[in-house]
């Protein structure tokens, strides 16, 4: 993990991971320059590298500041964009009553460097608008908590997300805002950026299995692929739940929905490690597509009253991590149908035998 490499400052975030491989290393460029973005780029060599031109990023004109050398190893790459903040009330009878949006680029960031941890892989962005005319983030924040992986695994908190060593998971933090309506929800616009021959596609699988997170049965995924559709290029996953406390219980849920993915024929707001990376492809051969996640129920209480809000979603390259029955649900589904399956096989055995007994006691009447 990096901060800033090859930049002494701290009044801008650049936060670089990368994993190395036998042949191939995998790379993550976390930003709060301009909007909050990472950058996922998957190279075949092993000592891929990530540069950066600084006064290039820094300037009106960032196109060509980042790039990865050397440039002909790069297999695949890919970037997230947290653009926007929604918030509004359903105001009866009147309908749903929108607020002015949060705009992300619009953010003032704290160093980020406060809060890396080399020995936990964690990292987290932090801000607050740069005008807060209402004073909603007087006493709260919006944050992006990064968690990078070294090994497989499953994280401890809930949702329990299964994790690879080629993936990595951002928490969405919204701590102490106040709303500034009656039962308001929130909704976080997330925008993402594919090169030519790849395609965004949004899954939802269920499962009756919510041993890992309780009461939950469905799975989302905004998987990358390529046109054809012959592989998965990369993936980002969540469960369909986020949590209004710091330390969440399965009480704490709260209701998390994707609004559908669309095609987006805007341009992006001020990104410039997106900008930076893409260049001049970013207008005319990447393909952007948006997607909605909200988060409340109808009423939107559980937010109204602890005034927290986090949500976890892995990002990572090829096909996302499945769930499957651990050895302990295995072992209580056998006993459950395997008992009345043994019992009603051996009380069957048991009547025959009963049977042929009985009749083997008496001769034939002639």
């Amino acid at each position: 993990m990096q901060y800033n490499p090859g930049w002494n400052g701290s009044s801008v975030n650049l936060l670089h991971v990368r994993a190395a491989g036998p042949e191939d290393s995998l790379h993550y460029v976390w930003s709060s320059i301009g909007a909050p973005a990472v950058l996922l780029v998957a190279t075949k060599s092993p000592s891929s590298a990530l540069r950066v031109n600084w006064t290039q990023l820094l300037s009106s004109s960032p196109a060509g500041a980042i790039w990865i050398d050397p440039p002909d190893s790069v297999v695949y790459s890919t970037a997230v964009v947290f653009t926007k903040l929604f918030e509004f009330s359903e105001a009866k009878p009147l309908g749903e009553l929108f607020y002015p949006t949060y705009d992300l680029s619009e953010f003032s960031w704290d160093s980020l460097n406060h809060t890396l941890n080399h020995t936990a892989l964690t990292a987290e962005l932090r801000g607050i608008p740069a005008t807060d005319p209402g004073g909603s983030f007087s006493n709260g924040s919006l944050a992006f908590r990064v968690t990078a992986y070294e090994v497989g695994g499953r994280d401890r908190r809930l949702p329990s997300l299964l994790h690879t060593a080629d993936s990595s998971q951002l928490e969405f933090i919204l701590a102490g805002v106040a709303p500034r309506g009656n039962s308001s929800r929130f909704v976080l616009e997330v925008a993402t950026v594919e090169e030519a021959g790849a395609v965004r596609r949004l899954r939802s699988e269920r499962s009756i299995d919510d041993e890992y997170t309780p009461t939950i049965f469905e799975v989302l995924s905004l998987v990358a692929e390529s046109q054809n559709g012959s592989s998965t290029l990369g993936f980002l996953q969540w469960k369909a739940t986020a949590y209004g406390s710091r330390s969440p219980r399965r009480e704490d849920g709260i209701q998390c929905r994707a609004q559908g993915l669309q095609a987006a024929n805007w341009s992006l707001p001020v990104s410039s490690i997106v900008q930076a990376y893409f260049g001049d492809s970013l207008g005319s051969t990447c393909t952007i597509s948006a997607l909605n996640v909200s988060f409340g129920g109808e009423e939107g209480e559980v937010y109204q009253e602890k005034r927290y809000l986090s949500w976890s979603v892995l990002l990572g390259f090829g096909e996302p991590p499945r769930d499957t029955f651990s050895p302990l649900v295995i072992s209580i589904t056998a006993v459950a149908l395997g008992t009345p399956l043994a019992m009603l096989l051996l009380g069957s055995c048991l009547v025959l035998l009963a049977q042929r007994r009985r009749y083997s006691e008496y001769e034939p009447i002639n």
